[in-house]
């Protein structure tokens, strides 16, 4: 029994294709990721893109085959990059058209979401920046973007929706580069249902500690959805779990816990790039993560809480590193 349910990244059990189904040729199915996704042993969650991964399949068959492989959905996550008119622009494009077009399919999103089972919508506004300085007027493309969510958390005010920020990359600059304007945003927006999901490899790619991202979420915002990895902060590397930041990743389950998260915990990790196993890639990160809350609850709170309090970095780092190896330091 894991302490959150896990999630993993549907596109990465395309990899290593021999592994799970010798000799086959045909092309893979959404049916076929959740399959494999199944067989990590630990994992207990979903999440859908969309909307790529729904193509061709109704709510109805998602949810089934999800069920019968006995997994949850977590929710299905926005891509906009299956159409070339978003390059420029999804909530932001200046297009009124296409803008709108963006807008109705993030609706659509939601709907269909909700009809599979998930419990929210995750928007990742990728395409929303410019490249170029005197591309874009910075004011304009800031309220496009913060009426475009307003717009669609409206279209169901009972069912989250989650905003994914991140610093660059497709776009040079993103409207949305880190957990300040992501924050700004949804209070300017004014929709209940708006939180935030905080991306590990984004946020160091941001320069931001991990969790004081998500101490600053919890003050003006909700957490709603939460992705690990990690990366050497210079672009969206897609590591697993714990491999470079162990201790970040550490203080950062310490905030979550203190902030009483509730959601899943997704893995969003890239063993394509390697061409890893997926499925033992998937099981590493279930086995690191239930070893990094083991080092959470051996955190003796009151003394580390004391050490905080007065700022004394090596009292604090020789609790934290006593509740790793097992000794003091």
């Amino acid at each position: 029994m894991t302490r959150y349910p896990y999630a993993a990244r549907l596109n990465s059990f395309a990899t290593r294709t021999e592994l799970f189904w010798p000799g086959r040729t045909d092309r893979l199915t959404t049916l076929d990721l959740i399959d494999r996704a199944a067989a990590v042993p630990g994992l207990s969650a979903v999440d859908i893109n969309f909307p790529q991964q729904s193509d061709g399949l109704t709510a109805a068959q998602i949810r089934s085959r999800i069920a019968d492989r006995g997994l949850l959905l977590n929710g299905y996550a926005m891509r906009y990059n299956g159409d070339p008119a978003y390059r420029s622009g999804a909530f932001t494009n200046a297009d009124p058209a296409i803008r709108g077009r963006a807008i109705d399919l993030t609706r659509r999103g939601i709907d269909e979401a909700r009809e599979a089972g998930g419990r929210m919508l995750t928007i990742w506004p990728g395409q929303d920046g410019m490249d170029h300085p005197f591309q874009v007027d910075y004011a304009r493309v800031w309220d496009l973007e913060v009426d475009g969510f307003r717009l669609v958390a409206e279209h169901a005010g009972d069912f989250p929706v989650s905003i994914e920020y991140k610093p660059s990359e497709p776009r040079s600059i993103m409207v949305l580069q880190n957990v300040s304007a992501t924050l700004l945003a949804i209070a300017e927006a004014g929709a209940p249902n708006l939180g935030v999901t905080l991306d590990f490899g984004h946020v160091l790619e941001a320069d931001t500690s991990p969790a004081m991202a998500a101490a600053l979420v919890g003050r003006r915002s909700r957490l709603l959805g939460l992705h690990l990895n990690d990366g050497y902060g210079k672009r969206d590397d897609g590591l697993m779990v714990g491999s470079v930041h162990t201790i970040q990743t550490i203080e950062l389950l310490r905030q979550l816990k203190r902030d009483g998260f509730s959601g899943a915990i997704y893995f969003d990790t890239f063993p394509d790039l390697a061409n890893l196993d997926p499925v033992e890639e998937g099981a590493q990160n279930v086995r690191v993560i239930e070893a990094l809350w083991d080092v959470v609850e051996r955190l003796p709170e009151a003394e580390l809480d004391a050490a905080l309090a007065r700022q004394d970095v090596i009292a604090a780092h020789r609790l934290v590193q006593a509740a790793i190896f097992g000794q003091d330091v």
